[in-house]
């Protein structure tokens, strides 16, 4: 029999499975603390975090804890396995379309903002270097690591706590799930839906099995916001500077690891029509839904609503599932 725990961090819903209900309080305990170190490091909008300290390093070389080391590397992989889809450099784009702060203080309907395409810096002025754990930001670019930092959290905590307790282990941080340890029965049962941020237990929905590795959903509808009367959203298009223009509500991405499957969901929404096609190159198994509500199944997920196991297995070296495109 599983058990969970449900709880708000990191800006978005936490959910905590585990098929040992005898450990599901110390399991909690250390994903709570693992996630407010990633909070302190990788906060945008946190005065203290090792994040918005580096906009006052003047472009220095500045060590870094290995939580932010970490969580840049996941950033930077996103970037290169997209080809810059995926850009850590949107920090100042994102904050002059109005998300400046924790979304759930984000003025929902607020006053005009200037809308002018200007692509942004490019992940390829960042100097990082993994080994001495030193990262150097040039003044004016402000990082955002909202793209990849949670699901490369939640794949890191479902790992040690499976190791830790020896049972299957479940994290859920928002629309990013990782899976780790023996799976229950058949699978964790997954349900998809429009809003990641929505708990209505009868909106419209689909599930899907996963045995192993990661499920993400990225999105335009749950960190939506107005500027006068214009849609903005929190998924931009690097090329541009501003919100991505889709014809994607969400896209649901499986994979060897919910960090790829996020980078893999999140390039998607912004490459738009060119996305189901990219994705099948990939090989991977995706559910895109369209804002008309049309959807678009790819790979091995099911066009109906209806249950599918997924199972995927790194090689010894932990190879993602997917390579360059």
């Amino acid at each position: 029999m599983n058990a969970a725990a449900d709880w708000r961090a990191l800006g978005c819903a936490v959910r905590l499975a585990v098929t040992e209900p005898a450990a599901l309080t110390d399991a909690r305990q250390a994903l709570a603390e693992w996630l407010a170190q990633v909070d302190s490091a990788c906060s945008r909008f946190r005065d203290g975090s090792e994040l918005v300290a580096l906009d006052r390093s003047d472009g220095r070389e500045t060590p870094v804890s290995d939580v932010l080391a970490d969580a840049v590397a996941a950033a930077l992989r996103g970037a290169e396995l997209t080809g810059g889809d995926v850009d850590p450099t949107v920090g100042s784009a994102l904050a002059g379309l109005g998300y400046d702060r924790d979304f759930d203080l984000v003025e929902h309907d607020g006053s005009p903002v200037r809308l002018v395409v200007r692509p942004v810096p490019g992940w390829r002025r960042i100097a990082f270097d993994a080994q001495r754990r030193t990262l150097a930001v040039p003044t004016g670019i402000r990082l955002d690591l909202g793209a990849t930092a949670k699901a490369w959290a939640a794949d890191r905590a479902a790992a040690e706590l499976a190791a830790r307790f020896g049972c299957g282990v479940l994290v859920g941080l928002g629309g990013d799930i990782a899976v780790a340890g023996p799976a229950p029965g058949e699978g964790w049962t997954i349900r998809v839906q429009d809003r990641t941020d929505d708990p209505d237990p009868d909106a419209a929905h689909t599930s899907v099995l996963i045995r192993d590795g990661g499920l993400a959903t990225s999105g335009t509808a749950a960190r939506r916001w107005t500027r006068g009367g214009r849609t903005l959203h929190h998924i931009v298009n690097p090329h541009t500077g501003l919100s991505a223009r889709t014809p994607w509500r969400t896209v649901s991405v499986a994979a060897a690891g919910c960090l790829d499957a996020n980078i893999a969901a999140t390039a998607a929404v912004i490459r738009g029509t060119r996305a189901p096609a990219w994705l099948a190159e990939c090989g991977l198994d995706a559910r895109l839904l369209a804002e008309d509500g049309t959807v678009c199944t790819v790979g091995r997920w099911p066009a109906a609503p209806r249950s599918t196991g997924f199972s995927y297995a790194l090689d010894p070296k932990g190879v993602s599932s997917w390579t360059l495109r």
